[in-house]
């Protein structure tokens, strides 16, 4: 995660003593105090258990503070190195967090190296949360001469950082290995061993050349027209728009309000799906059309009464309603009252799948969605009871 605030490293140098000065007499100058580290405590736990475990010998607070002091560098700080220090404010104290950096180079657009590098980051959520390991993720795109690479190589040098690329031009991925190994710069080519492997077991050479460089056509295939189509049916059958048309829906989503309907829809519509969602509201009618479409295609949403209530707190506050509106949206027994009346809907229709989407990412309930959506459409086994996922 991104440090949300910085301190500005300072260059520190010795002062000389003056011919006039006695050696024995202290200086009255403030002395630079050196960093300090200060992590999480839990995550700190957690690191002299494994520490102790393994074997090792435990390292001292004031070793590390030595260890950090010397290997700073006796230059002035540049902007990403002050990026990568997050300032904070104790009691009696101020600690530094030294952020490691991740450089994600590519010679595309950069979308596979970011999305790889944050599903990996998301195996250390324990760490990054609590800010025991703030991490700077730096995406340089469009990446397509050696000269430019060498320029970025050499910059993750001097800051420490980690290198994660994917180059489709072999040359250059080649050329991205070697500087790394030069410099002694940790670095992952995710793209290069799978191509590999994928020429391999197709028997045929990649072309080497990235989405839109000069020379490589990629034709608009049926599939880039059919997610358009979808997305521009998604966004007509927002919110319960357009009743009448959930029968050409691939995909029903329903729920009471705020439960992520919409931007689940728009993300699954972005894969392809045609998808409409019907909001639960108390004491209105949901639309016959929804009981009339086939029950396999359709999908609840449900979430915690305490996180729906801190949620509407927030969207009533920034629509401005009124303070009668706003207690009648967002209060906890009509929370409740609300959730319970969908809850006693989706009981009527025991073939709808019930999703809790409590602390679940889009792509996490989307993935179960598409599961069971193709599950149900190949005729897998599955029980037809509502089940929570």
């Amino acid at each position: 995660m991104l440090a949300s605030s910085t301190l500005r490293l300072l260059n520190i140098r010795p002062t000389p003593i003056s011919s006039n000065q006695n050696p024995s007499e202290p200086d009255t100058k403030p002395v630079p105090q050196a960093w300090k580290l200060k992590g999480s405590a839990r995550l700190n736990r957690w690191s002299r258990a494994r520490t102790i475990r393994s074997g090792r010998k435990l390292d001292r607070p004031d070793q590390q503070v030595q260890v950090l002091e010397a290997k700073r560098p006796p230059v002035e700080a540049t902007e990403s190195e002050v990026n990568s220090v997050t300032k904070i404010d104790g009691d009696d104290d101020v600690g530094v967090r030294v952020g490691k950096s991740i450089y994600m180079i590519s010679d595309g657009t950069g979308w596979t190296a970011e999305h790889s590098v944050n599903a990996a980051l998301g195996q250390f959520e324990h760490c990054l949360v609590d800010r025991g390991c703030p991490v700077n993720t730096h995406l340089f795109s469009g990446i397509d001469d050696v000269d430019r690479l060498m320029e970025i190589v050499k910059q993750a040098a001097k800051e420490g950082a980690m290198v994660v690329y994917t180059l489709a031009d072999p040359s250059l991925g080649e050329s991205a290995k070697q500087a790394c190994k030069l410099w002694g710069i940790p670095s992952t080519d995710i793209l290069g061993p799978i191509t590999e492997a994928i020429a391999a077991h197709l028997g045929v050479l990649p072309s080497g050349l990235p989405r839109g460089a000069p020379g490589r056509t990629i034709p608009l295939s049926e599939e880039y027209f059919r997610r358009i189509e979808a997305i521009e049916f998604t966004i007509k059958q927002d919110d319960g728009a357009l009743p009448q048309n959930l029968y050409k829906a691939d995909i029903v989503l329903t729920g009471v309000s705020r439960t992520g309907k919409t931007p689940l829809s728009i993300y699954l519509a972005q894969k392809g799906y045609k998808v409409a969602n019907v909001p639960i509201v108390m004491g209105i009618e949901l639309p016959k059309t929804l009981f009339e479409v086939d029950p396999e295609k359709v999908f609840g949403l449900t979430i915690n009464p305490v996180i729906l209530q801190t949620i509407r707190k927030s969207r009533a506050k920034s629509l401005g309603f009124n303070i009668e509106t706003r207690s009648n949206y967002s209060e906890m027994d009509y929370v409740r009252e609300e959730l319970e009346f969908a809850r006693r809907n989706f009981a009527q229709n025991p073939v709808w799948p019930v999703i809790e989407v409590t602390g679940k990412a889009i792509e996490e309930t989307a993935a179960v969605i598409l599961r069971l959506y193709h599950d149900r459409k190949h005729r897998c086994s599955m029980p037809r009871i509502s089940k929570r996922y």
